[in-house]
Order: C-alpha cells, then sequence, then structure tokens
C-alpha cells in the first residue's frame, strides 16, 4: 500500500489525507505515484492530458509509463491534483527492456477484477483484451474442446478457468481457429501451460498468459510481451 500524505485545500483550508491507487503495471507488479512530500495541492481547474497523466517507472520491469495523477476531492466542491515526482525525463527504455511500448498512444493503467469464479476469470480476460484495444469482445460462436471462447473483431481468444493446465492440444486448436479466421489469436490459463504447450506457443506465435486471483494477466512468452507492446 502506497503512504498516504496529508493535503490542504487552498479554497477552505480543510486538511485530506491522500493515499495514491497502486494499479498494476504491464508486468503485473504494483505501481503507485510517489507523492513530492511538503508540496502543495493544486486546484483542479482546466483539465488537459498532460496535466492528468504522468509518466512512472515500473520498480520490477523498469517499464515507463503514463498514469493518472492522484487527486482529492474537498467538501467545499474543490478538486485538488496532488503533485507526484515523475519520470518524465528519464531515458525512453532502459537497456534490460527487450520490447518497449510503442502503441502510438499511451493505454491508461489495466483495471483489474478479482478472480474468485469462473465467471470472473472470463471477465478478467475480456477486460484486458479490450485494454489492448479490441472493441466488442463477446463469448464466441464457435466453443474451444475446453474452456471458453472469446472473440472480437481481429481477434480470438481461450480462457481456461480449471486447475488444468493447458495442453499441447488446448493451443493448437486455437492457432488453428485463428488460421480459419485469419484472426489474432490469445490464451489465458488460470493454471498455466505443460512445458510442452509452452515450446509449441513459442514456435506457432500464440500469446500465452497466466491470469492470477487479482485479475491481471501475466505474460509467459514473447508472443505476448509483443502483444502487449504494440497492442490491437
Amino acid at each position: 500500500m502506497a503512504e498516504p500524505m496529508r493535503v490542504r485545500c487552498p479554497a477552505c483550508r480543510r486538511e485530506h489525507l491522500c493515499t495514491p491507487a497502486v494499479l498494476p503495471c504491464a508486468c503485473g507488479a504494483p505501481v503507485a505515484p510517489p507523492l513530492v512530500r511538503g508540496a502543495a495541492a493544486e486546484p483542479v481547474s482546466d483539465r488537459t492530458w498532460a496535466d492528468d497523466w504522468v509518466t512512472l517507472r515500473c520498480p520490477m520491469c523498469g517499464r515507463r509509463d503514463r498514469w493518472p495523477v492522484p487527486e482529492v476531492g474537498c467538501d467545499c466542491g474543490t478538486v485538488l491534483r496532488v503533485p507526484v515526482q515523475s519520470d518524465d525525463h528519464a531515458p525512453a527504455t532502459p537497456s534490460h527492456i527487450p520490447l518497449p511500448r510503442t502503441a502510438p498512444t499511451p493505454r491508461p493503467a489495466f483495471q483489474p477484477v478479482a478472480i474468485r469464479t469462473a465467471r470472473d476469470a472470463v471477465t478478467a480476460a475480456a477486460l484486458y483484451l479490450r485494454w489492448l484495444g479490441y472493441r466488442d469482445v463477446r463469448r464466441a460462436d464457435q466453443r474451444p474442446p475446453s474452456g471458453i471462447g472469446l472473440a472480437a473483431r481481429g481477434v480470438v481468444a481461450q480462457v481456461e478457468p480449471s486447475v488444468r493446465p493447458a495442453t499441447v492440444r488446448d493451443v493448437e486448436c486455437l492457432w488453428l481457429q485463428s488460421m480459419t479466421e485469419s484472426a489474432t489469436c490469445v490464451y489465458f490459463s488460470l493454471a498455466g501451460y505443460a512445458d510442452e504447450a509452452r515450446t509449441r506457443a513459442d514456435d506457432l506465435g500464440v500469446p500465452l498468459f497466466v491470469l492470477d486471483l487479482a485479475g491481471v494477466p501475466q505474460p509467459v512468452n514473447s508472443p505476448a510481451d509483443e502483444l502487449i507492446a504494440g497492442g490491437a
């Protein structure tokens, strides 16, 4: 949990406790904007993209991305923007990051849903596909051999919400479906993948994600990293 900070409203002088939201990086690590201790909060009058977002570096993977600046609503009606330490002037991409974010417009942070049921796993996968840029995500017309199928324009996906790791056959069936429909394919599994399935997915270029219980898909191979970097 990020450390809170007291801020004072310049309009009515009320004090508030600001705790920046902790949101997941694309790698799954929690990231929170570091507040500038002792700095005065500023009333929000006109909103611009540059003021509402700040560049931060993930402490785990080094990825730089745009994050919402923390705000506090005062009882007097004033909205306060809390200053944060940005990473706007850092090098674009650390040398150890193989796949920098290349999407033309920065995506907002992914908002996960906790996974408690199979339905939650499907919801998390659908939300992630939308976050990647795929619209109108729906249940696939063609039911997969196992798990649950999702589809949108340009993509077919399979969600395996059981405790059974995905197999080579699962990966190959999804890939064949994507070839038939001339679409990208993505696999989401709650229990991970058999070693042979991961090897085959690398050969076929199938992005593999593991769903953690917080609802954040974790990339487990290079095609998945490339999909995160480029988006839909």
